[in-house]
């Protein structure tokens, strides 16, 4: 990914740059939903865990996690905790509350990656805070730690015609969609790391298209 030079990032998405952040992939545990809409946050975790060089380890907090680290020497290299919550979507607060306390991390320093429906397939939207749109992944961790964590929301779309929404999260990318996902993913992962390191404004108007 391309990446302003330490001098240039901006901090305000990092209130304690001495904390780690903890990065989530949002999804369901099982191979039968591995490949899912709704699974799209484990995608992008998985492909941040290649990156950095490492594998996944099961953690007592009900996850699997990989310490490391992202960004340029100096000041702007981060420790990161990527996890991938063992329990299913609609109980992901437990996983990733006990993660922020066992790691000591602040709730500012905590990015969940989630699919998202009322945005076209493939855009992203990065924010902070926020209500859950419905989303059970979402309205878990808020449930267990308030809003005000943030979010790389990856577009699914709505589903078609009069398909149910939890049939529709719950299916597989479509051919189609299957052309341009690793693309796509590839461009989320791009978006945590950015965020990260360079903060959430500079984050949002290079990925919020």
């Amino acid at each position: 990914m391309q990446m302003t030079t330490p001098s240039q990032a901006a901090s305000s998405a990092d209130p304690d740059p001495s904390a780690p952040w903890l990065v989530v992939g949002l999804g369901n545990p099982g191979g039968e939903y591995a490949a899912n809409r709704h699974n799209v946050g484990w995608m992008v975790a998985d492909l941040l865990a290649s990156r950095i060089g490492g594998k996944f380890k099961s953690h007592k907090a009900r996850a699997q996690v990989l310490e490391g680290r992202i960004g340029p020497p100096g000041p702007y290299n981060r420790r990161v905790v990527l996890a991938k919550p063992l329990s299913y979507m609609n109980l992901s607060g437990g996983p990733v509350t006990a993660l922020r306390d066992f790691y000591k991390i602040p709730t500012a320093n905590i990015v969940a990656i989630h699919d998202e429906l009322d945005i076209d397939y493939g855009v992203l939207r990065l924010k902070l805070g926020g209500g859950d749109n419905g989303h059970n992944g979402l309205k878990s961790m808020t449930k267990s730690m308030g809003p005000d964590y943030h979010r790389v929301r990856f577009g699914i779309g709505r589903p078609p015609g009069r398909m149910q929404v939890a049939d529709f999260v719950l299916k597989d990318f479509s051919s189609a969609e299957k052309k341009e996902l690793d693309y796509f993913v590839d461009r989320a992962a791009d978006a945590v790391e950015a965020l990260v390191i360079e903060g959430l404004e500079r984050a949002q108007s290079t990925y919020n298209s």
